[in-house]
């Protein structure tokens, strides 16, 4: 299994830290989906399984730090914030608001649902005719809706992006300095407007979109 699957981590330069894991185009989408989830719990300093909120949001027993998954096609990543517990993670928190979400850089199917997802003022935003531009809208939109721990949101209004982000990992992992994280916002049923950041970075064919509240928790960038 050692030489079918790959699993690496990272931290990014935004401070959330990102595990994930590629390989083994032969299994099928259930098989190949446990057995990465397997490799993520065999690869921490020690065994995690994962569990969900009533919400749906993913934790790990007996771990007080948000944890975030997406997955699509032959690709997983896990993004994970400190440990917070002054905040209830099944609940939404500026301290523990964060979410990630990927998809393949070539799925053309996004260009077909844009109004779905965008709002007039987004339509003007991101060019019709540009994929990378509207897989980075999806991403947005996904990552924002985790982030916000709130089920019924509506994508269009309430979750809202301000400008999309420039790729930035691979900069980073060079000493120089990542472009400015792209803007957004998550209406709560309250009608409070939270100010979100995104940051992107291309992995194995995929945009991977991470949506954070400037007050979450964080790792520190040096470790």
């Amino acid at each position: 299994m050692e030489t079918e699957f790959i699993y690496w981590k990272h931290l990014t330069p935004v401070g959330i830290k990102v595990e994930e894991i590629c390989g083994a185009d032969d299994r099928s989408q259930a098989v190949w989906l446990a057995m990465a989830m397997q490799i993520y719990g065999e690869n921490g300093e020690e065994y995690r399984k994962i569990g969900h909120f009533a919400n749906g949001a993913p934790f790990l027993y007996g771990e007080t730090g948000r944890i975030s998954i997406t997955h699509t096609g032959r690709f997983l990543a896990v993004a994970s914030l400190p440990r917070t517990p002054e905040a209830t993670l099944s609940e939404f928190s500026p301290r523990t608001a964060m979410g990630i979400d990927a998809e393949r850089m070539d799925r053309e199917q996004v260009l077909k649902v844009r109004e779905r997802f965008l709002s007039a003022k987004e339509l003007e935003l991101v060019p019709a005719d540009s994929l990378e531009a509207n897989i980075k809208a999806w991403t947005a939109k996904e990552a924002l809706y985790k982030a916000a721990m709130t089920s019924g949101l509506d994508y269009r209004e309430d979750i809202t992006i301000i400008a999309l982000p420039e790729f930035g990992l691979p900069t980073a992992l060079r000493g120089e300095t990542p472009p400015a994280p792209g803007k957004g916002g998550i209406k709560l049923p309250s009608g409070e407007i939270i100010p979100m950041e995104l940051y992107a970075y291309e992995s194995e064919g995929c945009c991977v979109m991470l949506a954070y509240c400037p007050k979450c928790a964080k790792f520190s960038v040096r470790n």
